[in-house]
């Protein structure tokens, strides 16, 4: 981790100074050095052959998404993986050159002119999308095709053509100018589930479909089906690439895919404490008096609430570290604060600083934590975190 008296990078657009950042009341530290080292265990996980997309959509899951794709590539990343054209923009305003594949849907005109003039890599979801991205490509004289991945729908009811189609969708995009197919791919939906029997069937779905496709002597360049959690799952799922978000971020998809290999979670949130104070017994505390002190206490005043991202839902279930020790939160949690109950700590002076997620001595609270709280994913809790809690990266 950064030491407190070295300057921190920015892992986001929001500037933030050494000054600035030590002034902040609440903070998101992104460790860019766990977030290499799990880049480098998933290219250590994979065959030679099989190329990793790092997932970097949703400002790489609210990380900060310059930063995270700026480390991910020096990592071993092979291409990154967006979910709109703008965040694709982004990246390539930022100076980033390696190949990204949009993973939404695009077909607007104003999408097509950006996909080509910054180079992104559109996925195509059927047979009228694609006729679209030719024609508009026709129009504005682009001289050069622009490869497109083609999505087939094997399971998951979401983007893309049903795969018993697929040799049609695919003879369709084979024969118009202007587009050139650069990979097939699929997404499943049960990865993360203990049992595979879906994952297989959807499995089974992809292998028929492409089967049918090589039939007709058309050669696919790349083909890619598994995410963070079939990526652990099962190597015959593989293929020439796999598309890693969760994982990249030190969270396991499912607690069953733990032991597969170490990863460490990269990003913590703190907050200072802005004041503390001693109430009497009976005495209510936040909205509501969810809490009424049932004796003397000291609490703590800490800047971080809902609208930065702590979910309200966890008022009086949460704990943070402070002083390496776990405290409870207490009463409903505000907008821009929250109370924690520090009658077992001593010494405690205003400004320390308070960890929500992270790690302090030997205690750990993980995003997952709060998932299982609140019977949420994980991955809502990463990507909850507003903007104005500036993203630090640390080393």
């Amino acid at each position: 981790m950064l030491s407190r008296n070295q300057t921190p990078g920015v892992a986001s657009n929001q500037q933030c100074d050494t000054y600035a950042w030590f002034s902040q009341r609440a903070w998101v530290e992104v460790d860019l050095g766990a977030l290499s080292e799990n880049v480098k265990q998933f290219k250590q996980f994979l065959s030679p052959s099989t190329q990793l997309m790092a997932v970097v959509k949703a400002d790489a899951y609210g990380h900060g998404a310059v930063t995270v794709s700026q480390t991910a590539l020096q990592a071993g990343a092979d291409w990154l993986g967006v979910a709109t054209v703008p965040e694709g923009i982004q990246l390539r305003e930022a100076g980033i050159q390696a190949p990204i594949l949009i993973l939404g849907a695009a077909q607007t005109p104003e999408q097509i002119h950006a996909i080509a003039h910054w180079k992104l890599q559109p996925t195509l979801c059927s047979p009228k999308q694609a006729f679209i991205f030719s024609n508009i490509l026709e129009t504005i004289n682009y001289a050069s095709p622009i490869p497109v991945h083609i999505k087939l729908d094997t399971g998951m009811s979401r983007l893309g053509t049903n795969w018993q189609e697929a040799t049609e969708f695919v003879q369709s995009v084979y024969r118009l100018p202007h587009l050139t197919i650069a990979s097939i791919y699929s997404h499943l939906a049960t990865a993360d589930s203990p049992d595979p029997a879906i994952m297989q069937e959807q499995h089974q779905r992809f292998e028929t479909a492409i089967a049918q496709i090589k039939a007709m002597g058309i050669k696919i360049p790349r083909l890619h089906l598994a995410n963070s959690a079939a990526t652990l799952a099962d190597r015959n799922l593989h293929y020439d690439m796999v598309r890693v978000g969760l994982g990249v971020y030190g969270l396991s998809p499912a607690a069953h895919l733990n032991h597969q290999i170490r990863l460490k979670p990269v990003l913590q949130v703190k907050a200072r404490i802005t004041q503390i104070k001693t109430i009497a017994a009976g005495t209510g505390v936040s909205y509501g008096y969810q809490f009424v002190a049932p004796k003397q206490m000291r609490i703590a005043v800490v800047g971080i609430g809902y609208a930065d991202g702590v979910p309200r839902n966890l008022s009086n279930k949460m704990q943070v570290l402070l002083h390496g020790q776990r405290v409870p939160q207490i009463g409903a949690i505000t907008m821009d604060q929250l109370m924690i109950d520090v009658s077992t700590i001593a010494d405690i002076q205003e400004g320390e600083v308070v960890t929500l997620l992270g790690d302090q001595g030997q205690e750990q609270i993980t995003a997952d934590d709060w998932a299982a709280q609140l019977n949420t994913i994980s991955w809502e809790i990463l990507c909850g975190f507003k903007h104005r809690l500036p993203r630090v990266g640390v080393v």
